[in-house]
């Protein structure tokens, strides 16, 4: 996703032309679609869980769901939006089915990420382990916050996602949508303080 709108504007224009051909049954279209946004949503999902191992299930299943949706689909909102709605729908529900059977512990989870995503050997080992780290650390503090506001982070910062298509996937009004970003930051900022600000444990922990 890009934020020029007129590309925005055309690529909604494929899609809804795409989906009223996938209502017909179009197999070409369907394929067509998922090709389009396939790495956006297994991206997100990916984000939202910390466990790419299950973004790909998940992901099948949100595709599943636009199938045999097409046919009741009515293009009032962007695509993206209606996609996105059902993502956030089938993501929750994993989040909340995963919350109370505890199944992975955040470590787990966290093993499984770098796993299926290594950070590339380009840089000098001790630039590699300072990056590992940070990304470690971010992974893990955009986990730790509310769905919401992980979901709000991951749509605007990952998709580009204007702010106005966030309030319609979550639900809820643009201001809203601002403040839950405004703390997800702050959120953020403090558990990555040690990264944002090196002289911050210094000065905390004086030799």
């Amino acid at each position: 996703m890009t934020d020029s709108s007129p590309n925005r504007a055309a690529d909604d224009a494929l899609d809804v032309s795409l989906m009223a051909k996938v209502s017909r049954g179009d197999h070409e279209a369907f394929e067509e679609l998922v090709t389009r946004h396939q790495y956006a949503v297994v991206g997100t999902v990916a984000k939202m869980l910390g466990n790419p191992s299950e973004a790909e299930d998940i992901a099948q299943q949100v595709f599943l769901r636009l199938w045999k949706s097409a046919p009741r689909y009515k293009a009032t909102a962007k695509f993206t939006t209606y996609l996105f709605t059902i993502t956030r729908n089938l993501v929750f529900n994993e989040t909340r089915r995963k919350s109370r059977r505890n199944e992975q512990s955040l470590q787990e989870q966290e093993d499984d990420w770098h796993q299926q995503f290594p950070v590339e050997s380009h840089t000098r080992p001790d630039e590699q382990i300072l990056q590992t780290e940070l990304q470690q650390a971010v992974d893990k503090a955009v986990a730790s916050l509310p769905e919401k506001q992980r979901m709000a982070v991951i749509l605007r910062r990952y998709e580009n996602m204007p702010y106005e298509e966030i309030a319609s996937v979550l639900g809820l009004s643009v201001s809203a949508v601002k403040s839950q970003l405004f703390r997800a930051r702050s959120s953020l900022r403090e558990a990555l303080r040690q990264f944002l600000d090196p002289d911050s444990t210094s000065k905390e922990n004086p030799g």
